[in-house]
C-alpha cells in the first residue's frame, strides 16, 4: 500500500477577528455563556476575502514549506462546503492562481467537517497510480456566508479560514484510515445557496453524541489496523467543533490532555479547515517534528466521520 507523508503545511485567516463580546450587540448571549459551553473565545470572519483567495494563500505557504514547485504537484484537492462558485471548483481557481500544471486533476470534495480526512484518503488512493510524488490538499471555508446571525445556537460556533498540506508518497509508511457516514440532515444541515434562509441548522444534542461515538470508533479502528497504542501517537488532532466533545473523546479513550491539541478558542469551527490549520500551528510551534505520528479525526454534517494516521 502506498503510504503518504506530510512535508509542508500552511494556513490563512481573514483580517477581521470577532470576539464573543461582539455578539452582545445583537444576541442574548455573553462571552461567559459561549466560552463555558464551547471553549470558543474568538473567530475570524471574511470581509472581502474569497474562499479561493484564502485557499491559495494557505496552499502557497504549504508548498514553500515543502520546497516544491508547481511542476511537481500531481493533483490539487480542496475540501469545502462553501465554494465561491457552484463551478468552477475552488481547486481549479487555486490551480490557476498558483500556476500549477494544466494536465493534473483539480477538484473539490464536500464531506463538511470530515472533508479534510476524506481528502487524505482520496489523495492517497490517487497517488497509487500517479507518477508525481506530491499532492496538494486544502481545507478552506467561508462559513459566515451560511450563518444566521440571529441564531445564537449556531452563529457563535463558526469561523472562516483555510489550511493546506503537501503530501508526498512514502513507500516506507503504511496508510491507515477509516471513513463512515450516517445520513441525517435533521441533526446538522445547510440548504444550498439558492434557497431562502440557507443557513446552518443543528440539533446540538444529536451532534454531540454522534461526534463522541464517531471519534472513539475511529481511534480504536486505526489503532487496531496499525497495531499502535495511544502511547505511540504524538498528537491527536480532532475536528475543532467543541471543547466538550474533544474532552469527552479524550476521557473515553484515556488520551493524555497534552496529546489532544486545541485551538478552537481562537478560531472556532472552520469546518474542513480546522485540522490543517491545527497541523500548521503544531509544525510552526515545533510540537510536530520529523518522525512525528499524528492521528486526525473528523466528524460533522452528513453525518460524516473519519480518522487517519499521518506521518511527518
Amino acid at each position: 500500500m502506498t503510504g503518504i507523508k506530510v512535508v509542508g503545511t500552511g494556513r490563512f485567516l481573514p483580517a477581521k477577528i470577532f470576539y464573543n463580546d461582539d455578539f452582545d450587540k445583537k444576541l442574548d448571549t455573553s462571552d461567559e455563556w459561549i466560552s463555558s459551553r464551547t471553549g470558543i473565545k474568538s473567530r475570524y470572519f471574511v470581509t472581502d476575502e474569497t474562499n479561493w483567495q484564502m485557499a491559495a494563500a494557505a496552499a502557497k505557504k504549504a508548498m514553500e514549506a515543502a520546497n516544491v514547485n508547481p511542476e511537481q504537484i500531481g493533483a490539487i484537492i480542496c475540501a469545502t462546503f462553501t465554494p465561491d462558485y457552484s463551478t468552477p471548483a475552488v481547486a481549479c481557481v487555486v490551480q490557476r492562481e498558483l500556476g500549477l500544471r494544466g494536465d493534473i486533476p483539480a477538484f473539490d470534495i464536500n464531506a463538511a467537517c470530515s472533508g479534510f480526512v476524506y481528502g487524505l484518503k482520496v489523495a492517497q488512493s490517487m497517488m497509487i497510480e500517479m507518477k508525481e510524488e506530491y499532492v496538494l490538499l486544502i481545507g478552506s471555508e467561508v462559513v459566515s456566508r451560511m450563518m444566521d446571525f440571529n441564531d445564537r445556537s449556531t452563529c457563535v460556533l463558526f469561523g472562516d479560514g483555510a489550511g493546506a498540506v503537501v503530501l508526498m508518497k512514502d513507500s516506507s509508511k503504511a496508510f491507515y484510515s477509516k471513513l463512515g457516514a450516517e445520513g441525517n440532515p435533521e441533526a446538522l444541515s445547510c440548504l444550498g445557496a439558492n434557497f431562502p434562509n440557507a443557513y446552518i441548522k443543528m440539533d446540538g444534542t444529536k451532534v454531540f453524541k454522534f461526534a463522541v461515538d464517531a471519534g472513539a470508533k475511529a481511534i480504536n479502528e486505526i489503532l487496531r489496523q496499525s497495531g499502535l497504542s495511544i502511547d505511540d501517537i504524538d498528537y491527536f488532532v480532532c475536528h475543532q467543533a467543541n471543547k466538550r466533545i474533544i474532552d469527552f473523546i479524550g476521557k473515553i479513550e484515556k488520551i493524555p490532555k497534552e496529546k489532544l491539541y486545541l485551538n478552537l478558542d481562537r478560531y472556532a469551527n472552520t469546518v474542513a479547515a480546522t485540522i490543517p490549520i491545527a497541523l500548521d500551528e503544531l509544525v510552526e510551534n515545533k510540537q510536530i517534528k520529523e518522525g512525528s505520528k499524528v492521528m486526525v479525526l473528523g466528524f460533522g454534517s452528513g453525518l460524516t466521520w473519519g480518522g487517519a494516521l499521518l506521518y511527518f
